[in-house]
């Protein structure tokens, strides 16, 4: 019955749309309900919390709903809405237009799917903020933001967009501005994700010099009429395109902002770390991912690269990142930095998955894209948990001073646990079918590859398991643990909430769609969807088991019953260099600090005396000297005027004899 009403819903919208109501115009809708709500706060809610929360929670929910009816009329069809004019420029005609497509109409449904939930249990964790109001504006002008990239027709409005998310996630990271720690926080964050941004540019310029366009299906068609169209440029194009990606989705080496960004509200991380910002750069690899199935090439000048490409190095860069944040979870006692950390692991799978998709047969970064969707359910839920944990421990954020708590807040448990459950890839659950996807298409690009991701998943169990059982498990360690209870329905039903999508989104044919949408003759591997992995890369599917077993088994053997961590005694500096970060920042600081005010030393030099001091006061210097000089000349005694003219009548009468 619920079938059929459903169907007949979806029928009615169809028919509203055939008789001529643009729905695609709801796009714009989608777009701007955040940042109006925002507005609205600004001018008329900023000390009424109740007109707060009703604005900006209402603008993302309707966006959220509209987005549903336009994945439901239109699902995987390419619709353009009109754009209008924003930068008539002779060779560059910016303008602001959205597109819709399979892709973009997921990307809606996650980032305001998420975003939604969010808000609503921010109701309950910020409620005793003096920020309280100026908390929802930000959290709706970051989900306009990241809605402006989703939809973006072109590389412009894209990048404007971009800026407007790093600008959103400063706001965020640093709302605690009261805070020196939240303070370096959010401008670590800001010029990190700028150095990104800088090659992010010039690779924007470098394809509109060889395509001609900024708009995304302009360029699309351009390398389709013509795979070469890029020329030498062609790989750098796309690694400098890469940069952005690098900087938003902290990719090695831009990586060292993410979980300093910690320091913002709980809410801020889940809704950072799963929908909006970094996502957005593994979702701009996958809307641009024809750049990276064009032919290798490079400048005359790196010839000695060889048939080296841009999807090459991504896949790397993204493998070495995933195996380097898994590393330094493993020995992270703060709740949040641990899932800052699987965060980054993730993320190194999901643009190793984007890289290796260009090498497939047919190119296609859809495992990539799928693991973004199934991650961004069950790391918000693993965040708001852990929000949960923090609020209910009078924000205790030590693993290791909590224990006990899965009697003390059971709904906490149960969803933290299905969470996990989903990260680890744990059968039946969303994380299996994703990660299993990212196996599969590794172990048909590079077998190398493939066994590093299945290394890694074996420790994103270890760790999390880790998390899990020192957390809930075991008895009080602190005062705070023992006396923690359950949190208010307003932060338990956003959980309730999103353990539905962590279990059981990938039941869906979800990864088909998204296949589908990169590769038009594009075929399901048919079967039971539940037993998918098994039917469609056997091989993968079982090492992903096995990753998952061992790293259980592991964890459990390690941790079960233990008050303190055993592993530094075991594992000795290594742990130590875990701990710390393996001194990224220490290594940074004394790298680029030092580089940093030697550049600043010679320019502050070249400014002061050669453009300065040659450049502007030269000039001025001659002219003011000459002056002078003609002054003394220019006395008024006729005396002098008789004598300089007589001199001057020998002078040329001696020139003209001799």
């Amino acid at each position: 019955m619920d079938a059929h009403v459903a169907h007949t819903a979806v029928e009615a919208v169809k028919a509203v749309g055939d008789s001529g109501t643009k729905l695609q115009d709801l796009a714009w809708a989608v777009l701007f309900f955040p940042l109006v709500c925002a507005l609205g706060t600004l001018l008329f809610a900023r000390k009424d919390r109740m007109l707060a929360v009703g604005f900006n929670i209402g603008g993302v929910v309707l966006s959220f709903l509209l987005s549903f009816v336009l994945f439901a009329v239109y699902g995987g069809q390419r619709i353009d809405c009109t754009p209008f004019q924003w930068l008539p420029l002779e060779g560059l005609n910016a303008t602001m237009g959205l597109h819709l497509d399979g892709l973009t109409t997921v990307m809606l449904l996650v980032v305001t799917g998420v975003a939604s939930l969010v808000m609503i249990f921010s109701t309950g964790y910020m409620k005793d903020d003096p920020g309280y109001c100026r908390f929802f504006m930000t959290l709706s002008l970051f989900v306009f933001s990241m809605l402006g990239i989703v939809l973006a027709d072109n590389l412009v409005m894209l990048f404007v967009f971009w800026e407007l998310v790093g600008v959103s996630s400063y706001l965020l990271i640093g709302f605690w501005h009261e805070k020196p720690s939240a303070g370096d926080a959010c401008k670590k964050a800001f010029l990190t994700n700028r150095i990104g941004d800088f090659g992010f540019m010039l690779g924007i310029l470098l394809v509109w010099a060889a395509c001609g366009t900024v708009n995304i299906g302009g360029i699309e068609l351009a390398i389709a009429k013509d795979p070469h169209v890029l020329g030498a440029t062609a790989s750098l194009a796309g690694l400098l395109i890469f940069m952005g990606a690098m900087g938003k989705s902290a990719q090695f080496p831009l990586h060292i902002w993410l979980p300093d960004a910690m320091e913002g509200p709980t809410p801020v991380s889940a809704l950072i770390h799963a929908a909006t910002m970094v996502a957005a750069g593994v979702y701009m690899l996958c809307r641009l991912f024809v750049l990276y199935t064009v032919p290798a090439a490079w400048p005359a000048s790196l010839d000695f690269l060889g048939g080296l490409n841009a999807a090459t190095v991504i896949s790397w860069i993204g493998g070495f990142t995933a195996l380097l944040a898994a590393l330094i979870a493993i020995q992270q006692n703060d709740i949040k930095r641990i899932l800052a950390y699987s965060t980054l692991s993730q993320l190194g799978y999901m643009v190793m998955a984007v890289g290796l998709g260009a090498g497939l047969a047919t190119p296609n970064p859809s495992a990539g894209m799928y693991h973004l969707v199934t991650h961004a359910a069950f790391k918000a839920l693993l965040f708001l948990g852990a929000g949960a944990v923090i609020h209910a421990c009078h924000h205790e954020q030590d693993i290791w001073k909590m224990g006990g708590l899965r009697e003390k807040m059971p709904w906490t448990f149960a969803t933290f646990g299905v969470g996990t459950l989903a990260l680890v890839g744990c059968p039946l659950f969303a994380g299996f079918y994703s990660k299993d996807a990212i196996f599969a298409t590794a172990l048909e690009s590079n077998p190398v590859l493939f066994g590093l991701a299945v290394a890694i998943a074996c420790m994103t169990t270890f760790y999390m398991c880790r998390l899990v059982i020192v957390t809930f498990f075991g008895s009080a360690r602190t005062e705070s643990a023992d006396h923690a209870h359950e949190v208010a329905g307003s932060m338990k039903w956003p959980l309730v909430a999103l353990a539905v999508p962590s279990l059981m989104i990938a039941w869906l044919p979800l990864g088909d769609f998204l296949a589908g949408h990169f590769d038009a003759h594009y075929h399901s591997h048919g079967g039971d969807v539940l037993f998918g992995p098994f039917n469609h890369n056997a091989l993968a599917a079982f090492f992903g088991l096995f990753a998952f077993m061992l790293g259980v088994s592991a964890a459990f053997a390690v941790y079960w019953g233990r008050s303190k961590d055993p592993l530094p005694a075991k594992l000795g500096q290594l742990s130590r260099a875990m701990r710390n970060k393996f001194y990224f920042d220490e290594i940074y600081e004394a790298i680029v600090v030092p580089v940093h005010d030697a550049a600043a030393a010679v320019a502050d030099w070249l400014d002061r005396w050669v453009i300065g001091g040659l450049g502007v006061r030269g000039v001025t210097g001659v002219a003011d000297f000459a002056g002078r000089a003609l002054r003394l000349v220019q006395t008024g005694s006729i005396q002098t005027y008789t004598f300089l003219f007589a001199a001057g009548v020998v002078v040329v009468a001696l020139l003209a004899l001799k």
